[in-house]
């Protein structure tokens, strides 16, 4: 398997795994140990985890210097998603700043 395609793979999963842990985070009720009963969080952190997996596997061949900054990728998907599922903030600061993100990926990447 390619490197680059475990990383994407990793970056999907995660950003799959943070829509999960809010879903169930707006989903709980009360006590602590509601919010981890919910099925999200538990699909959550299971999505964290093979992430995990598919990111240890890209380290091997995927500088870290590249990937782990390539993962703030994640950022931009998941603020924009929040945005279109729950009505999250999404004005001029906000695109502003992850403008700056994807040309900082961008840069990092491009040869």
């Amino acid at each position: 398997m390619n490197s680059y395609l475990a990383l994407l793979a990793s970056i999907i999963i995660g950003i799959g795994g943070q829509l999960c842990l809010k879903a169930g985070a707006v989903q709980s009720s009360g006590s602590k140990l509601n919010l981890f009963l919910q099925p999200y969080i538990f699909v959550g952190l299971l999505s964290y985890f093979v992430a995990a997996l598919f990111y240890i596997y890209c380290l091997k061949k995927i500088p870290i210097s590249v990937a782990y900054p390539t993962v703030a990728i994640s950022y931009v998907v998941v603020s924009f998603l929040a945005h279109l599922l729950w009505g999250e903030a999404f004005g001029a600061k906000q695109i502003f700043a992850l403008l700056l993100i994807g040309l900082g990926i961008f840069t990092l990447n491009y040869n």
